[in-house]
């Protein structure tokens, strides 16, 4: 029998504040025999550094089997990052958008965020969100988001942290294009919990590395109980469907 492919929905590099180069996850995904991951900064876009976006798009291409990019953008830039976002699409070949309200400061049902995943939710993207147990990132906060934009993708994070993991599997039954990923959050039960709540269609391996380490991240899901079919899905089938349209308009009548 071959083996697991793996997709990693969550990971980063950057060359500012936390110096993580693309060798080090392609090192730990080594590790984990996790096939390829979806990277992204810590640093948003506008922001400290002119060329994050550049960043990301180099590293992919310098392997492009294993590493797929997402913009990690700051809304609060308006029309500035939203241009920025579709251009990294359009041009860089990017598949999602990243955002941390922690970062910018800015409720997930903003105005200037509603218009950024609309834009996400046009070009077929996931909206990948830091989903844990701040103010600014919590799982009832980003429902209203899916509320307002509900032909968005939208990932949770860490599937609402240490302490909000019960309010993420919740949003997720209310709102069917909300979809939880496991990285960072301790409860393997919690993810068998969230399969049998929305189904395993909805629920994304991930493993935020490098600051968690894959091969646990892995083992995590491996702990959960699920059956070979389910695993497949968290692995691999759920994210490589998302991706597969992103960039994609929809089609018009």
């Amino acid at each position: 029998m071959s083996r697991q492919e793996i997709i990693d929905s969550h990971t980063h590099v950057d060359k500012v504040g936390w110096f993580d180069p693309p060798e080090t996850i392609i090192r730990l995904l080594d590790e984990a025999k996790v096939d390829r991951a979806i990277i992204m900064t810590y640093v948003d876009a506008p922001g400290r550094t002119s060329d994050a976006l550049e960043y990301i798009a180099e590293s992919c291409a310098r392997y492009p089997d294993r590493l797929i990019g997402y913009a990690r953008m700051n809304p609060g830039y308006g029309q500035q990052a939203i241009d920025m976002f579709e251009h990294a699409i359009r041009h860089y070949g990017m598949k999602g958008l990243k955002l941390h309200p922690v970062s910018y400061l800015q409720h997930p049902a903003s105005p200037q965020t509603v218009a950024i995943v609309q834009k996400a939710a046009e070009l077929n993207t996931p909206v990948l969100f830091h989903c844990g147990d701040e103010e600014l990132s919590l799982p009832l906060q980003i429902a209203r988001l899916a509320e307002l934009v509900p032909d968005a993708r939208i990932i949770l994070g860490h599937c609402g942290g240490y302490f909000h993991t019960k309010d993420a599997i919740r949003v997720a039954q209310r709102h069917a294009n909300i979809y939880l990923e496991t990285s960072a959050m301790p409860y393997p039960a919690m993810i068998r919990q969230a399969v049998e709540s929305i189904g395993a269609h909805r629920v994304l391996y991930a493993s935020d590395g490098p600051g968690c380490d894959p091969t646990i991240e892995v083992r995590k899901v491996r702990l959960a109980g699920l059956s070979p079919d389910e695993e497949h899905q968290l692995f691999f089938e759920n994210i490589d469907s998302l991706l597969r349209l992103a960039g994609r308009k929809e089609a018009q009548p």
